[in-house]
């Protein structure tokens, strides 16, 4: 069973940057759209980065010109750049296939600090 594993979260302060990995222990990584979630407390999962095959990507508007997703299909992959980062964007991070959705990993616990 395809595993996704999230890490290079931790406890930042506003205007910090962090990136974020997402490995994928098959290799459906390269074979399918991938995003990033995040789970702000209190609210439901939302996707605010996701990259396409032929590496097109497409934000939400709150991270748009701050976040950079980025995918490695030979290391099985993808990377979510996160600069000047802000309170608001506390959260757990998920990564996950939008082609073929697999079950949710543990995520990754970004922290901004005003």
């Amino acid at each position: 069973q395809v595993q996704l594993v999230e890490s290079g979260g931790g406890l930042i302060q506003a205007g910090g940057s962090l990136r974020l990995s997402c490995a994928a222990s098959g290799t459906i990584l390269s074979k399918s759209v991938m995003g990033w979630y995040r789970q702000a407390p209190g609210k439901q999962r939302e996707l605010v980065a996701r990259i396409s095959l032929e590496d097109r990507e497409s934000y939400t508007d709150a991270v748009k010109g701050r976040f950079t997703i980025s995918r490695d299909n030979a290391k099985n992959t993808v990377y979510l750049q996160m600069n000047d980062l802000k309170p608001e964007d506390t959260g757990v991070y998920h990564c996950n296939s939008l082609t073929w959705p697999l079950g949710w990993g543990q995520g990754t616990q970004v922290t901004v600090s005003s």
